[in-house]
């Protein structure tokens, strides 16, 4: 990992320097090297998803390395209104078009790709991802990386064996200063931890049994949005599908995932995890967290007032702050010789030096800074506090076997079922 930071900062460095050059384009299917990308190769990129955060990336991937050639979308006039609008911010050059499919299946038969953006809801990310990479592609997808812990643990298999690169949107692993921060905390430049307190990121209710049926938008392959989970009837309000408990694990598993990411890379905890879990109170949500060394991390901030994208590490020779591209220390010489902050790309946030990052490991084949298990383990802790807030009591988790230890009820929450024609494949 430190080579995969170093050659960041150089890339990054570089591209500052107008160094980086602008290759031609070509496809996967032309290149040397038993098709993997080349240093001087222009990367082609397909998108699955059209929603405001695939939007997003797709102003930030760097033209100079990249091309985008197609998008996919179940709902087909969204994927059509994001052509139209990329036409014309310009990121379409005039004279060229974007192919248009209906589901990620069809643009992996259809394209020849380099790399695929796995930009769904969080419901249909893991296969779409484990889709993409067993076509032959190697893959960002944004986070949350699943809906449940077995299948992260089934996608980082199937990643495995293929060998492609899967880099998980945790865009704060590739910022200087979040690097720093974790790694002050991880090699004990504060001394030792007493205490980590979180944001209590809130959880989200089940979907009512009784809401009304409105008529399927036209173009709409609704069976295919709905992916994996129980089949129901449409209604415009499923569609703010972060906000229901069978689709998305609420902010726990949104911010939360950005924050609890930062807490594992600070504790040294990419490939494990706590080993145990408690609520702290019945009525509010808040619930710790513990680690095999003893280290305890409590969610329980005011998410309005604490550090979402991080955590505050309570320490023997002082305090600090983790958040997106910020820190803040008591005492503040505590970080003193700390970077500078990355450059803003846009509204309080920053991607192109992670999908840099993303675009060197196509050609390194080093994993990269958010690489599958890391988003996986992260991910996993934030299943767990949610699991810790459905049974309402404490919980201990071995995190070798990724099971609950002697509880069989808190196990039925490890897996789920998965309609036919939408399981997983196997590695």
């Amino acid at each position: 990992m430190n080579n995969t930071r170093r050659s960041f900062l150089k890339t990054t460095s570089a591209a500052a320097l107008g160094l980086i050059a602008s290759p031609e384009l070509i496809s996967r299917s032309a290149l040397a090297q038993a098709g993997r990308v080349g240093a001087n190769d222009r990367i082609i990129v397909g998108f699955v998803g059209t929603g405001m955060r695939a939007r997003q990336l797709m102003e930030h991937i760097p033209r100079e390395r990249a091309q985008i050639v197609a998008v996919a979308d179940f709902w087909r006039q969204k994927a059509l209104d994001c052509v139209a609008e990329k036409h014309a911010s310009g990121l379409i050059p005039e004279g060229k078009d974007w192919n248009v499919y209906n589901s990620d299946v069809e643009l992996y038969d259809n394209e020849k790709l380099d790399a695929v953006f796995v930009v769904t809801q969080d419901h249909c990310r893991t296969l779409a991802a484990a889709r993409a990479v067993l076509s032959g592609h190697d893959v960002y997808a944004e986070k949350a990386l699943t809906t449940y812990i077995a299948e992260g643990r089934q996608l980082v298999n199937i990643v495995r064996k293929s060998k492609q690169i899967l880099q998980v949107g945790s865009q704060q692993r590739s910022m200087r200063l979040n690097e720093y921060g974790c790694r002050m905390i991880r090699e004990g430049k504060l001394g030792k931890i007493k205490l980590v307190q979180a944001c209590n990121y809130p959880f989200c209710p089940n979907i009512p049994e009784d809401y009304e049926e409105q008529p399927i938008p036209e173009g709409f392959n609704w069976d295919a949005w709905q992916g994996p989970t129980q089949y129901r009837k449409f209604n415009s309000m499923l569609l703010g599908w972060m906000m229901w408990r069978e689709y998305a694990g609420g902010e726990m598993t949104n911010w939360g995932a950005h924050g609890v990411d930062q807490i594992q890379w600070a504790l040294g905890a990419d490939n494990t995890g706590p080993v145990a879990t408690a609520p702290m109170s019945s009525d509010n949500g808040a619930v710790a967290v513990k680690y095999a060394n003893g280290v305890e991390v409590r969610f329980e901030l005011d998410p309005g007032k604490g550090p979402m994208g991080g955590a505050i590490f309570r320490c023997e020779k002082g305090n600090l702050e983790i958040n997106r591209n910020n820190l803040k220390a008591n005492p503040q010489e505590l970080i003193a010789d700390a970077p500078e902050a990355d450059p803003p790309e846009g509204p309080t946030w920053i991607a192109r030096p992670h999908i840099e990052n993303f675009f060197d490991c196509m050609t390194s084949r080093e994993l990269p800074h958010a690489d599958v298990e890391i988003g996986h383990r992260s991910i996993t802790v934030c299943h767990l506090v949610n699991i810790t807030r459905i049974l309402n009591r404490p919980l201990r988790w071995d995190p070798a076997k990724e099971l609950f230890i002697d509880d069989d009820e808190a196990n039925t929450y490890v897996d789920r079922p998965r309609r036919k024609g939408y399981e997983l494949p196997t590695a």
